[in-house]
């Protein structure tokens, strides 16, 4: 039976707590940390080139998930304990719950869509997201309005020019 991704429900509360620490060192290095409410964290230490990438990256999860109020997603994940190292092959955790494989897609849509300059209309963002779980197990309930996709762009803006 395919797994359905529902549309999020109710708000992104389980991450908003988390302390997010993004540094730059003058050789190119980014530190980027997370710090939960108990005061455990987990961190990264990315060297040049894909530590900007990783960066913009990490901070579009956190544009997509809190917009769209996504909980089990990257940064729910890390609110209730997963590791930096956790997200990717071989998933120690297992697989990654439908709500983060979403995230994943949207927030990869919008990162190539950034690098090329050309802003990801609705339309092309629920066609794309259809075609790819077209080819998995998984269906998707979540439709993106234009107005969605512009409080997304408006979070992220703010985030990467702090």
């Amino acid at each position: 039976m395919p797994a359905r991704i529902p549309p999020p429900s109710g708000d992104a509360a389980a991450f908003a707590s988390l302390e997010r620490r993004l540094g730059r060192r003058a050789d190119a290095t980014v530190l980027f940390e997370l710090r939960r409410r108990d005061g455990t964290s987990t961190w990264e230490k990315r060297s040049h080139p894909t530590a900007e990438f990783f960066s913009a990256h990490d901070l579009t999860h956190f544009a997509v998930e809190s917009e769209l109020g996504f909980r089990d997603a990257f940064y729910g994940l890390v609110a209730r304990g997963c590791q930096l190292r956790d997200f990717g092959r071989p998933w120690p955790r297992g697989p990654p719950p439908p709500e983060a494989l979403l995230a994943e897609v949207l927030v990869g849509y919008i990162d190539v869509t950034r690098a090329s300059g050309h802003p990801l209309t609705a339309d092309d963002c629920n066609r794309s997201v259809r075609d790819y779980f077209a080819a998995t197990s998984h269906t998707v309930d979540l439709v993106i309005t234009d107005a969605a996709l512009q409080r997304i762009r408006t979070r992220l803006h703010g985030l990467l020019h702090l």
